[in-house]
């Protein structure tokens, strides 16, 4: 590797999506990385101020460049923002042209263990698995994921709705049941996408709640599940539920499961995991996305319903810091010997 006068330098590709836009903003005022090429596809040769306004303060005169794989494989590290099943070429050639460059995924591309999972749940030739990018994910035989990630070179970001489910049960794996878990996702229309389609219209979001990828249909449960079971769960199922709602960004994911566990017990518990995790806040009350938003920051909070045997896991974290741009340059700084916190968001905004 080689250093910049600020620090490392490190590429995007696909730059002017949501999820790459804020990797761009998170190493704008990143004080060790450098933001080099900004590469997109369908917005290749735009300047970056008329592509994504709100970064014209800082990258407002550069240009979002073509895909160059040689161009790219110059950096000290790349970060692949793309649809899934785009990174998989791209990946190779960078490690054909450079192995030692550190290349983090933010797509699903090398998320899955298992490629039966990911033709189940993607379709397609599966491009392999790298490090899971989710540093506060606590291992079965002690410790956590950040141990995998230090000095990693090849890194799958996490999914964002798989890293709140993943982050509130986690850790009770053996007080509650998880063969038996269903999940409720509320979140905010930036997790769709940056595509235009008719459902996002504000005509349709505005005062509304819409259902999608309800039961068994949710491309994060196979996530999920591998997940639970590398923190030591034997038979992990969840039913999954998701719910668009007239939000921006935000993701509060309600995991119920049975349990006998006390409220005292659980919130215990998840005390005791993250007590050391400075991007983890073990709450009193029930998380709300508004805490959360703009921050690198996931809020937690359990109750144990005794009389009905269950016990629900809420989680609240804003999709695009915690669960995506905020969880790379996590894993990046971990990759590069980097304080792990460095030029993360721990404040969310508020109003």
């Amino acid at each position: 590797m080689h250093m910049s006068a600020k620090g490392f330098t490190v590429a995007v590709v696909g730059a002017s999506g949501y999820a790459g836009a804020e990797v761009v903003r998170l190493l704008a005022q990143h004080p060790e990385l450098t933001m080099g090429d900004l590469a997109a596809h369908r917005q290749a040769g735009l300047p970056v101020g008329q592509a994504m306004p709100h970064l014209a303060g800082v990258a407002g005169e550069r240009t979002l460049s073509e895909i160059d794989v040689n161009r790219l494989a110059s950096h000290d590290a790349v970060v692949l923002a793309l649809p899934h099943g785009a990174s998989g070429r791209i990946a190779s050639g960078l490690s054909e042209v450079n192995p030692d460059v550190v290349i983090v995924d933010a797509g699903a591309d090398f998320r899955l263990s298992s490629s039966s999972d990911w033709q189940r749940w993607y379709g397609g030739d599966h491009a392999g698995t790298w490090t899971y990018g989710l540093p506060e994910l606590p291992l079965a035989a002690g410790g956590s994921q950040r141990s995998n990630l230090v000095r990693a070179r090849r890194i799958a970001g996490p999914g964002c709705n798989a890293s709140a489910v993943a982050l509130g049960l986690a850790p009770l794996v053996d007080l509650v049941d998880t063969s038996q878990t269903a999940v409720t996702l509320v979140v905010g229309t930036s997790g769709a996408g940056k595509s235009s389609r008719p459902d996002l219209t504000f005509s349709r979001m505005s005062g509304g709640a819409h259902p999608y990828s309800v039961g068994n249909a949710h491309r994060h449960i196979p996530e999920i599940m591998q997940s639970l079971r590398t923190s030591g769960a034997t038979d992990p199922h969840l039913s999954v539920s998701a719910v668009l709602v007239p939000m921006t960004r935000g993701i509060l994911a309600v995991c119920t499961a049975p349990s006998q566990a006390s409220t005292a017990t659980l919130g215990g518990r998840l005390r005791e995991v993250y007590h050391d995790e400075p991007l983890i806040h073990v709450t009193n009350a029930h998380p709300d996305t508004h805490d959360v938003a703009g921050s690198a920051m996931a809020h937690i909070n359990a109750v144990g319903d005794l009389d009905n045997g269950l016990a629900t896991v809420v989680v609240a974290l804003d999709n695009l810091v915690k669960g995506t741009a905020g969880a790379v340059v996590q894993s990046l700084n971990l990759a590069m010997g980097l304080p792990e916190t460095a030029g993360l968001p721990m404040v969310g905004l508020n109003p």
